[in-house]
């Protein structure tokens, strides 16, 4: 068995036992987490643990999050194929993948330079044609592209930036999750005209999102 054989099984085994075991049951996101080579995305000396149940360092003191979030995040988004899909900390590109494999075009934000650097390289390597990534404060969205079906946050923030709800389409959905280090809980809002509709999900742990609307640069090592 070649590195890319191992690699393929391992992948299958993380659908079939991390994702389909739980609450994963949109066959599209199931497919496209079968589809995106994880251990691309992952740094060398942790490429042997690229489709554990966990998440990984990737440098810049960020981390590639755990498969399972990562699917419970774009499930919770519902794509079918037509978005126009805002993320919101590029990170390791591998979110990124996974969407771009959902929607029609990715426009992605991320704060460290060699971060997003590294994850364009690797779209690249894997044909990702339609992800598009701009280096600066994703707490202020990306207003260019706005209005957005979609946007996924993959880092913490205080509250909602309001940015980013003022960003949304008519009926677009914004998944991210609220919180500090000592407790953080995945919401959904939708748009319906100038108001929002909110559902409060699972808690999770990520690092801060860092910017105007969201974290100061020191303020995540008081709370």
């Amino acid at each position: 068995m070649n590195e890319e054989e191992f690699f393929t099984r391992e992948r299958r085994r993380m659908v079939a036992e991390q994702l389909q075991a739980r609450d994963i049951v949109d066959e599209r996101v199931l497919e496209a987490m079968r589809s995106v080579p994880r251990h691309l995305f992952v740094p060398r000396e942790y490429r042997h643990l690229s489709y554990s149940d966990c998440p990984l360092p990737i440098g810049q003191e960020q981390t590639i999050s755990q498969p399972y979030i990562v699917a419970l995040m774009t499930q919770m988004l519902v794509l079918f194929g037509h978005e126009s899909v805002l993320e919101i900390g590029t990170g390791s590109g591998y979110q990124a993948a996974v969407l771009a494999y959902l929607a029609r075009v990715v426009y992605t934000v991320e704060r460290h330079k060699r971060l997003a650097e590294q994850a364009a390289q690797v779209l690249v390597q894997i044909g990702q044609e339609n992800v598009h990534i701009h280096i600066g404060d994703g707490t202020q969205g990306w207003p260019e592209f706005s209005p957005y079906n979609a946007i996924l946050a993959t880092a913490a923030a205080p509250s909602v930036p309001q940015p980013l709800l003022d960003q949304l389409a008519e009926n677009g959905r914004l998944v991210l999750p609220v919180g500090g280090r000592g407790g953080q809980y995945l919401e959904r809002w939708t748009r319906h005209g100038d108001k929002y509709e909110h559902e409060q999900g699972v808690p999770v742990a990520f690092v801060p999102m860092v910017g105007k609307f969201g974290w100061s640069e020191d303020a995540w090592d008081w709370i």
